[in-house]
């Protein structure tokens, strides 16, 4: 049974610099929608600065009934690892080129419609991974996709063409690592374009890694791509934005609990869009339902 909400303070984690549209008017959106809904409000602005131990201050003085990220992947992230084993839900409000979690979770893209959860959501808890003591809420890879980040984070243009530009650039000539990956149930060794560990189904640009992967299951899924022709990529991508990549003779999924994964010293690794250094081998654990999430009331439909 699902939890509904009744918020009476409300803290909004707000990047001063994601999306397009002005901050100050998103502000000024929340503020009209909580003064009308008799909700207690605080801000607080990113600064990349002291943000976590900041926001944690907030809360323990504050005491909000539910925190809002305002921003992309990395004020979601920012915000969920502060309440992931904690009572307080996330809420999102999503203003980033991505938004891969909360369109994962049936967040509405629009302002109003993503406040409004505020009232008529539900809260339901999902699940977490850890990687080497970082926290994956959405999806996490190696490979590829990831080379693919630190050129986009490299670069000075934002939004999905940006990315599809460099992917098409970079292609060519990538070179595809080896991994050894051994899960509670499963090893698997080789060459792979791409390793994806999977808590969720679909990357922002609704690229669909994982089709039948479930937020709250207790599974995550490491999802690979084996190295493939040049001739196959058309094909491949289509499979991706059709939710059809696990019927690809190129895709293999390991559903698992736990996993052990080995990568070369150059592959890289980005967990929820953001780059993240680490070790040679990665230990992958789950959380179980350990986060709580403000989402729309049909979610709980959808998975009764």
């Amino acid at each position: 049974m699902l939890q509904k909400p009744s918020f009476q303070k409300a803290l909004f984690v707000l990047n001063p610099i994601s999306g397009d549209i002005s901050k100050e008017e998103v502000q000024a959106m929340v503020e009209e929608y909580c003064y009308e809904h008799h909700l207690q409000l605080t801000f607080y602005h990113t600064t990349g600065d002291n943000d976590c131990n900041e926001i944690k201050e907030l809360i323990a003085t504050q005491k909000p009934d539910v925190v809002m990220a305002i921003g992309g992947d990395g004020t979601v992230s920012l915000v969920a690892e502060i309440l992931n084993f904690s009572s307080i839900p996330l809420g999102i409000i999503p203003l980033g080129s991505g938004n891969g979690l909360s369109k994962d979770i049936g967040i509405p893209q629009e302002i109003d419609q993503a406040l409004a959860l505020l009232k008529n959501g539900v809260i339901r808890k999902i699940d977490s991974l850890d990687i080497n003591g970082k926290t994956v809420f959405h999806l996490s890879d190696l490979g590829f996709n990831a080379f693919i980040v630190k050129k986009f984070n490299e670069g000075e243009t934002r939004g999905p063409g940006a990315y599809a530009w460099i992917a098409l650039q970079e292609y060519i000539n990538y070179a595809p690592f080896s991994y050894k990956i051994q899960t509670d149930k499963e090893y698997w060794e080789g060459e792979a374009f791409m390793v994806t560990i999977a808590n969720a189904n679909a990357f922002g640009s609704n690229a669909t890694i994982n089709p039948s992967g479930i937020l709250d299951d207790g599974f995550f899924e490491i999802c690979l791509i084996e190295p493939f022709p040049k001739g196959a990529a058309i094909g491949l991508l289509f499979s991706l934005y059709t939710d059809k990549i696990h019927n690809s003779v190129y895709s293999r999924i390991l559903k698992c609990k736990s996993a052990t994964i080995r990568k070369s010293a150059d592959d890289i690794l980005q967990i929820d869009g953001e780059l993240v250094e680490t070790s040679d081998t990665l230990i992958v654990k789950m959380n179980t339902k350990s986060l709580s999430v403000l989402m729309p009331p049909v979610v709980e439909e959808e998975t009764q």
